[in-house]
């Protein structure tokens, strides 16, 4: 006689007993991976796709899904409630809290998140650094760039150790066409620009914050466009006055 595991001959006749046969496949893929050496922390909250690959070493907090052919190399943690798929992470990436990826790649000791979103081609070099609301859209990042908070880079190319700083946009759609940003080695772009493409920030240029960067930037020139700042004094009291008797009328 042959014997078997009442849950290898389980049947499926509802929603209710899919989702008991799917939680038996999410454990035994996921004791599967430990048993090869990776740190899987909650077998019950992991859920794995049939095509995953992860290699011994990486850990994988609660709460993450990894879907389609997602790949996490030796060495690369996935904090909880991460979803990826169809994402290769390298070797000592990190990838924080609540981070979303699709179709995307990132780069061997990359720090991802937390809240951070990179949509379909999105490549990130080694060293790369996403924060906190940060949008990334078929953009790619060399060794050591940052972008730490608040920005969205839609079809750029950046090279290696550019600074982005917060509240940066890429403008890449006209209404009818996408263009590109390109941002060359080791430029710095000051926070709240705004980069109209298509265009091009040249080697070592910076861009003063505030600026709204409408022409190409050259190697090593600053870019700014700001008004000049006026100090009105004792003017904030009077306007207080005004808008209170303007409340008080309406």
């Amino acid at each position: 006689s042959v014997s078997w595991s009442s849950e290898s001959v389980a049947g499926v006749n509802d929603r209710a007993q899919l989702a008991e046969v799917e939680r038996t496949m999410r454990i035994r893929l996921a004791t599967h991976f430990a048993r090869l050496g990776v740190t899987i922390r909650d077998p019950e909250t992991c859920y794995l796709g049939a095509d995953v690959t992860i290699e011994p070493d990486a850990v994988i907090e609660p709460n993450v899904h990894l879907r389609g052919k997602t790949t996490v190399r030796a060495g690369a943690r996935l904090d909880t409630g991460v979803v990826l798929e169809d994402v290769e992470v390298r070797a000592g990436a990190v990838v924080k809290p609540y981070t979303v990826a699709q179709k995307s790649v990132i780069g061997e000791a990359a720090q991802v998140g937390p809240f951070s979103h990179l949509r379909p081609d999105s490549v990130l070099g080694p060293d790369v650094h996403i924060g906190n609301f940060v949008e990334t859209k078929k953009t790619t990042l060399g060794k050591g760039s940052k972008a730490n908070h608040l920005a969205y880079l839609g079809d750029g190319v950046i090279g290696e150790k550019v600074n982005v700083g917060a509240g940066t946009i890429f403008c890449n759609y006209d209404g009818f066409q996408k263009h590109t940003t390109t941002l060359e080695d080791g430029c710095f772009i000051g926070s709240d620009s705004q980069l109209v493409a298509p265009i091009t920030i040249g080697k070592n240029a910076y861009v003063g914050t505030g600026t709204t960067v409408t022409k190409n930037v050259p190697e090593d020139a600053l870019a700014i466009s700001r008004p000049k700042q006026e100090n009105k004094l004792g003017y904030a009291s009077r306007l207080r006055e005004r808008m209170r008797a303007l409340a008080e009328s309406a």
